[in-house]
């Protein structure tokens, strides 16, 4: 019994990430990537706002440039094989 309740208490100390469910983090990015769409209206919002006689402007096509590949990214990971890939061997000697 008193086993049971070291394991426990070990168990209480983990970190949660530790515990937390394998698809917490898919679930995660494809929350992020819903947000990130959310922010298209603002940016426009924003670009028709903005001074457009000022001497320096906002790049807003970069941010929406850079958004995208955000997004890209986190769609790569997401459609990504969950299996390990397999990769050829290191050479290991690097002497000549």
């Amino acid at each position: 019994m008193l086993c049971n309740k070291r394991l426990l208490l070990i168990l209480l100390c983990l970190p949660w990430p530790v515990l937390a469910d394998l698809d917490g983090e898919r679930t995660a990015l494809a929350k992020l990537m819903h947000e990130l769409d959310g922010l298209k209206p603002l940016i426009a919002e924003a670009q028709g706002q903005a001074d457009q006689s000022g001497r320096l402007q906002f790049q807003y096509d970069w941010l929406r440039l850079d958004i995208e590949r955000i997004k890209l990214g986190i769609q790569e990971h997401l459609t990504a094989p969950r299996q390990a890939r397999s990769f050829p061997p290191l050479k290991g000697d690097y002497r000549r």
